[in-house]
């Protein structure tokens, strides 16, 4: 019997026989080659990842998740040493027809005296989000340590803040997209988020209601209206927080807004009364976009005295703005100017003006500048800024020069600034930022300072991680700061549920910023703190179930991703978190209107398994300190999640300029 050829010979003498071109007519025929056709695989169709390799199953269902945590600190406020411990704890659940749920809870315990009687304190808070009703209605309600909800006309301010209301109660909203109907409630006892690791709420003795609605009257048009009132308001109770109005204070917000693909207006009449006088507010937001330019303009009348609820916002202020800003191609500038008058006359009166340049010179170099002036009558106050942004191997690096002079007072400050973001390998992030500030008070003293931040992480195996941010500051003269402010933490995973974390905290206050100018920016009262010092310890066990039936935002067997993130107050507007740039703690984060996270004391936020494909993140500016808010385009936002990739996002708050 004749044995067969191996194949891989015949497929050797064919492939040979093709490259010579010299096959005879008595070869056997080649087979012809089959057209090219693309065979990658998109990410949503890709199939899902392996099953966890944990003891127990993941189980059946819907996505499901539970976290708790223990902790113990030593802490020093000042000469004061006490310790600290409680326990945390959190999760979600997503329901078949009920929508989705989430708590986070907290409790603990303190030897101090520092919050007065009160040696416990803590946070509880129960969302239940999209829940579909009859009609066409979604509702999202809350139970606990809320904020007083915000209208959307409510958060569309150009040039005003209206900030939301923590307090601790109930808070309902009602929406269906049908015909644009909003309607939303909350009341509770008012108070103020406390705390560095662990998040109290600090009550006061009194209440606060909110009560509010916005619809679409005709195409083109919306209009709504909010009412907040709260009772017997006192100041923070340890006495180092943030001030606030006291008495009984009730204020209504009427706002109507038209828009086309072009233009849009927004009118608004605000009207407040804290028991003693009446204020009133009304104010005119016009946005027109031709072609690459964008206008924005606005006229405005703030009694002294007017507030939203507890919170002073501007006031003692009437007249007009105007801006005027250019993008396209390798340009990006803008200008502006105020006419202010104090009302009383014991406010600012006179005009703010400021402008601000970028030039992209080709991909990897941009630089530019801004000027900030404030005249008023014989004062005339400026800063003036000038950066250059430069890409190179290293990664991302801007170079600042600040200058700022006060008329009056002849003070004159200058800073100059290195901040760097550093490309380096997967599971490490690093961001770094050095100044130098020179200031003399015009008295006769000056001084200087020198402060090296650091940011970022650092994977130091699959089970170890380093992560925080520190600032290092060294300088002489009366206004000069002097010490180490750190947020460190090291995070072992001893297993596929467990962690045990160590920190270190430390901070030794803040103070205003000499390169704000701004007239109309509700700045609160600068207060020095005292020394805060914490050494910190938590274990943290996390369960997570459903994970192979189901994601975050998609159906079952979903390949996944992750996205993770921090908000941060933008100190130069530049989109980009520098080391020395601050973090916003305590700021809700919401996924797909359905899952919702609060950023930790570093800022950060994680949704950890989430389906590809493209979402919506959306940002609630709540406890934001003022003048400081997330602008529409930045806190809603579409994102696009990769298979077994981590999305990362980070989102500055700005002030309005």
């Amino acid at each position: 019997m004749k044995r067969k050829p191996w194949p891989t010979l015949t497929l050797v003498a064919s492939i040979a026989a093709c490259l010579s071109g010299n096959a005879s007519a008595g070869d056997a025929p080649v087979p012809q080659t089959a057209p090219y056709k693309d065979r990658i695989i998109s990410s949503e169709n890709l199939a899902p990842l392996p099953a966890d390799n944990d003891d127990d199953a993941n189980g059946s269902g819907r996505p499901r998740a539970f976290h708790m945590q223990l902790d113990a600190s030593r802490n020093a406020l000042g000469d004061k040493v006490y310790d600290e411990s409680g326990m945390s704890a959190g999760g979600f659940w997503e329901s078949d027809n009920y929508g989705s749920f989430s708590i986070d809870a907290s409790m603990f315990h303190t030897d101090s005296d520092r919050f007065g009687q009160r040696h416990w304190g803590g946070t509880a808070t129960l969302w239940q989000r999209d829940l579909p009703v009859a009609g066409g209605w979604r509702v999202d309600s809350g139970l606990g340590v809320l904020n007083t909800p915000m209208l959307p006309l409510q958060r569309n301010q150009y040039r005003f803040v209206l900030p939301s209301v923590p307090l601790a109660g109930a808070s309902t909203s009602w929406r269906n997209d049908a015909n644009g109907l909003v309607v939303q409630a909350s009341a509770g006892r008012s108070g103020l988020l406390t705390g560095t690791r662990m998040v109290g709420f600090d009550a006061t003795r009194g209440d606060v209601e909110s009560l509010g609605a916005q619809w679409s009257p005709a195409p083109g048009w919306t209009a709504g209206g909010m009412f907040l009132g709260s009772q017997d308001t006192i100041l923070s109770p340890d006495g180092i927080g943030p001030a606030v109005a006291t008495g009984n204070t009730r204020a209504f917000l009427a706002a109507a807004a038209w828009a086309n693909k072009m233009s849009s207006v927004q009118m608004n009449v605000l009207t407040s009364r804290d028991g003693r006088d009446d204020a009133v507010g009304a104010w005119i937001d016009g946005a027109t976009v031709n072609g690459r330019y964008t206008h924005n303009y606005g006229v405005f009348h703030l009694d002294p005295g007017l507030s939203w609820g507890q919170w002073p916002i501007s006031n003692d202020a009437e007249g007009g703005y105007y801006r005027l800003a250019y993008r396209f191609a390798r340009w990006n500038w803008s200008v502006g100017v105020d006419q202010i008058k104090s009302i009383s006359g014991h406010g600012f009166d006179g005009t703010y003006a400021n402008a601000y340049v970028r030039y992209q010179a080709n991909s990897t170099l941009g630089y530019g500048g801004s000027l900030a002036l404030r005249h008023s009558g014989s004062s005339d106050d400026f800063n003036l800024e000038g950066f250059i942004d430069k890409r190179t191997r290293w990664g991302q690096t801007r170079l600042q020069i600040d200058h700022a002079r006060t008329d009056i007072s002849r003070a004159r400050y200058w800073q100059a600034a290195i901040d760097q973001s550093f490309p380096i390998e997967r599971g490490a992030r690093l961001n770094a930022s050095l100044s130098t500030e020179w200031q003399d008070d015009g008295l006769g003293h000056s001084g200087h300072s020198h402060a090296l931040s650091l940011y970022g992480g650092y994977d130091l195996s699959e089970r170890l991680s380093l992560d925080g941010n520190m600032r290092w500051t060294r300088g002489d003269g009366p206004d000069a700061r002097r010490g180490l402010d750190a947020n460190l933490g090291l995070n072992w995973r001893l297993g596929n549920r467990w962690v045990v974390t160590g920190a270190y905290y430390r901070s030794l206050g803040s103070q205003r910023s000499p390169f704000v100018l701004d007239p109309l920016a509700t700045q609160a009262p600068f207060v020095s703190l005292p020394r805060n010092r914490s050494v910190y310890l938590s274990i943290r066990y996390a369960f997570e179930a459903g994970q192979s039936q189901g994601v975050l935002g998609g159906a079952p067997n979903d390949a996944s991703g992750s996205i993770a993130g921090s908000i941060f107050l933008d100190d130069n507007a530049d989109g980009i978190r520098a080391a020395s740039e601050q973090p916003a703690a305590n700021v809700t984060v919401i996924l797909d209107d359905r899952y919702s996270v609060r950023t930790d004391a570093s800022g950060n936020f994680n949704f950890p398994r989430v389906a590809v494909g493209k979402h919506r993140l959306t940002i609630s500016p709540d406890n934001l300190p003022l003048p400081w808010t997330i602008l529409d385009g930045a806190a809603d936002r579409q994102l696009n999640v990769t298979v077994r990739s981590a999305t990362r996002i980070d989102i500055g708050a700005t002030r309005p300029r």
